[in-house]
């Protein structure tokens, strides 16, 4: 009589097979979890860059409005360095632009200057906007513009 035969072997192949399983899973959430960092790494300098472009902003109005920045025109910029505190550095800059708008008294034309403040906070290493570092992948800029009358 032939005795029946025991297939042998085939639980290690099930064993590898859920092996090369799991091993696929850690490498996914390894990498997933990789991305993740680096989208928060990301996010927080974000956040970063718009707290230091506000306060370029803000900069900017005190200096106009307190008369500090004397002549206001286009080609006055200043680059605030607040890399320790926020790892930043942001450029304000300024223009001005009188108006004749209604009479202050009959006859006499009122004259409105309206103030134009521009900031650009950037992380790179030299004036914003920082071109040469704008290529790398952890470039962040911010930028924002305020108008405001005297």
């Amino acid at each position: 009589m032939n005795a029946a035969r025991i297939p042998r072997g085939l639980g290690a192949i099930g064993a590898v097979v859920v092996l090369v399983m799991l091993a696929v899973l850690a490498a996914t959430v390894v990498r997933l979890s990789s991305g993740s960092q680096a989208s928060l790494a990301q996010d927080l300098q974000a956040a970063r860059a718009q707290a230091a472009v506000r306060a370029g902003i803000d900069w900017g109005l005190f200096q106009v409005l307190k008369g500090g920045w004397v002549g206001c025109s286009a080609t006055q910029t200043q680059t605030l360095d607040l890399v320790t505190d926020t790892g930043m550095r942001v450029t304000v800059s300024c223009s001005g632009r009188s108006y004749n708008e209604g009479e202050s008294s009959p006859g006499v034309a009122r004259v409105v200057r309206v103030y134009r403040v521009q900031a650009v906070a950037c992380n790179g290493s030299a004036a914003c906007p920082d071109n040469t570092a704008a290529a790398g992948a952890q470039y962040v800029e911010r930028a924002r513009e305020v108008s405001v009358t005297d």
